[in-house]
């Protein structure tokens, strides 16, 4: 399948703040059964955007707006190409002296251990014994696939029922939240058991016949847990999925810290407003002929007035 998507990403100033930095995380990776063909970033104001690799191989792009502005723009359009993969298969599958064994043959201990969003408390304590998940049983495959279909069961999709910066303890005693929350309750639960998992930033695409439950218009979070004879697997829990072709990676990390599409800071005394919006749709277009550049660095230029200082953090809501 073919995906042409979509992210626009736009901040309101009143009045106008005096030079912004940030930086991006939109491009869709290239591995794996998932190609980005083409891939393309306009940045209104007009500005320099450079680019590197984070230490998980995610693309970055950084700018710097030095004059007054009471608007920034950010736009990505990228073309990704998502071959078929196999669902997880039990009967391959290995036991937990295999999964163990893997482990201790790469390096994976920060997928193991907590990091800022996704640790144990006594809430999520409470929820493991809750699910019989304090202790490993059955196989990493059997046990991973329940508490993906648990998660989904047991709590309630509302959005902009948490904040971007929320805390596991919201999302559990209200039992509710967003697909963010479910994928950090979903990694606290796995990483005590020594299973290594991470962070997916991305999209989903919404087919006509399918009942997700999260929304289009937006980006999406998942998990991915590393499993014996399966290499890195998949697990949606807001749509009690497993990864497939509908599933469109951008970055992965520890948690959202690591991985915010968006983040910067700003000079200025400033009201500001957040807007975000998200197509992903089924392409017709063909990918593009091998030995074909597929990235595409624009910035707009725009004129601007002058003004003000302060200085906040800008993150987007998934």
């Amino acid at each position: 399948m073919i995906y042409s998507i979509r992210h626009r990403t736009t901040l309101l100033y009143e009045p106008a703040v005096r030079e912004s930095v940030m930086e991006v995380r939109l491009q869709p990776r290239n591995e794996g059964a998932q190609r980005c063909t083409r891939f393309q970033l306009e940045v209104t104001p007009s500005t320099h955007i450079m680019e590197y690799r984070d230490f998980l191989g995610n693309a970055v792009h950084h700018f710097d707006i030095a004059p007054a502005h009471t608007q920034l723009e950010v736009q990505a359009l990228s073309l990704v190409e998502v071959r078929p993969v196999q669902p997880p298969d039990a009967a391959s599958g290995g036991d937990w002296a295999d999964l163990d064994a893997a482990v201790a043959n790469d390096d994976h201990w920060e997928m193991i251990l907590p990091s800022h969003f996704a640790r144990p408390t006594q809430a999520l304590n409470a929820l493991a014994g809750e699910l019989n998940c304090q202790r490993r049983r059955a196989s990493p495959l059997e046990l991973v696939t329940e508490l993906n279909q648990a998660i989904y069961r047991l709590f309630a999709y509302v959005p902009n029922s948490t904040r971007v910066d929320s805390p596991i303890d919201e999302a559990l005693r209200t039992r509710q939240g967003v697909c963010q929350d479910f994928a950090h309750i979903m990694l606290a639960l796995l990483r005590p058991l020594q299973i290594p998992c991470r962070y997916v930033s991305g999209y989903l695409f919404h087919s006509d016949d399918a009942e997700d439950r999260s929304l289009e218009g937006a980006s999406h979070a998942w998990v991915e847990a590393l499993l014996p004879g399966q290499g890195w697997t998949a697990f949606d829990p807001t749509n009690n999925l497993v990864g497939g072709s509908r599933h469109i990676r951008v970055a992965v990390g520890r948690d959202y810290a690591d991985v915010p599409p968006t983040r910067g800071v700003y000079k200025g005394e400033t009201q500001s407003e957040l807007r975000v919006a998200v197509t992903v749709s089924a392409s017709e277009l063909p990918p593009a002929e091998p030995g074909v550049p597929a990235t595409v660095v624009r910035s707009r230029p725009v004129l601007v007035p002058s003004f003000a200082r302060l200085e906040q953090e800008q993150q987007q809501q998934q």
